[in-house]
Order: structure tokens, then C-alpha cells, then sequence
């Protein structure tokens, strides 16, 4: 195998009410992780990171991809998308990156949920039950709001020192009740208010 995957994790996050209020069609989150072993770990400085990349990247997009499509149930439900990595302690920042930032890892989901938009990313370091954030943004249209989400977990044993998390992240909806519009209104009303910026 091209990088070795101590274990992976599939969650489904469920909203039915939200600001007390049933939510007219549940929003439903997806997370697929996976914990892998930093193929870097303990090499020292190493320059050239693009033998792993390009090993490891499309073991990992393709099986994360995966467990987020058999879940879903298709690559068309799918409306919102991000991704992310955590590295350990003993590891460095760029080997987060080194991961998720390449069209090996992200392009099978991209191309899986017919995407448009780029994935929303973090990348982070952190000990054994470090917060995982996945934030998203709607696969095809960058300004839709609604669709502006972040998927917090964590897990309890990963990433160890010598580990990274990688995760992908799908929604089903957007928030309920969202009701901030979208970025072309506030571009419209920015124009309106330099041509009319006494309000007249």
C-alpha cells in the first residue's frame, strides 16, 4: 500500500431543529477520515515531499471519496464540500498540506460530486483529540451562503505524534433558516452605495 491507514472513521451529522425552530428539511453532514501513519515521520528535513504526494494522494481521495459517496448514496446529492488534515506534533505543517493540496487527492471528489468550486480547506497541527475542522462551501457556486458550513469533530486516539488525520467533508442541505443572502446582494448594495453614497 502506498501509505499505511491505521483506521478510518465515517460520521453523519443530523440537524433537525435549529434555533428552536424544526428545520424545514434536515441538513445532514458527512465526514469521512482517515488515520494514516506521516510518511515523513522521523526522516528529518526532507526536501522533496512529491514521491508520498503522488503515492499517497490518490489512495487517499479515492477512498474517502468513497466512503462519502456510499453514504450520501450519490456524487448529485452531494451540494456542499470541503477537506482537511491534521498533523502531529512530530510532524510539520506542510506535510498537512502536502496531502490535501494536490489535484491527485482532491480532483476524485471534485470530479465525483461534478463540481465547480474549489474545496475549503484547513490544514492544522495538533496532538491525540485535536479539533477537526471541515469547513465547506457549495460545490458550485462559491457565494452561496447558505451553504458556508464547518464540520467540528474530533478523534480520540489521533492524531498521534508521529500521524496525520486526513478527512473529507459533504453536506446535504444548507443551514436551516438561513436568511444572510448571498454575497451578489451585498456586491449589488456596495455598488448602489458608491453611486448614491448619501443614500438619495
Amino acid at each position: 500500500m502506498a501509505i499505511e491507514i491505521r483506521k478510518t472513521l465515517l460520521q453523519l451529522e443530523t440537524t433537525l431543529i435549529e434555533g428552536g425552530r424544526a428545520a424545514p428539511t434536515p441538513m445532514k453532514l458527512y465526514s469521512a477520515l482517515a488515520v494514516v501513519k506521516n510518511p515523513w515521520a522521523g526522516r528529518g528535513f526532507v526536501e522533496d515531499l512529491k514521491p508520498e504526494i503522488h503515492a499517497a494522494g490518490p489512495v487517499l481521495g479515492e477512498l474517502l471519496t468513497s466512503m462519502i459517496l456510499d453514504a450520501v448514496g450519490s456524487g448529485e446529492a452531494v451540494e456542499a464540500y470541503g477537506k482537511a488534515a491534521v498533523v502531529g506534533t512530530d510532524g510539520e505543517l506542510e506535510h498537512a498540506s502536502a496531502l490535501i493540496h494536490t489535484l491527485r487527492f482532491g480532483n476524485h471528489f471534485r470530479t465525483a460530486v461534478g463540481a465547480k468550486s474549489y474545496l475549503a480547506f484547513t490544514n492544522t497541527r495538533g496532538p491525540a483529540n485535536a479539533p477537526i475542522m471541515i469547513p465547506l462551501m457549495d460545490k458550485n457556486d462559491a457565494g452561496r451562503r447558505s451553504h458556508y458550513l464547518t464540520i467540528q469533530t474530533a478523534i480520540s486516539d489521533a492524531p498521534a505524534a508521529d500521524e496525520l488525520v486526513i478527512a473529507l467533508g459533504a453536506s446535504v442541505g444548507g443551514r436551516p433558516h438561513h436568511r444572510i443572502g448571498d454575497r451578489y446582494q451585498d456586491l449589488k448594495d456596495l455598488d448602489q452605495d458608491v453611486e448614491n453614497p448619501a443614500g438619495v
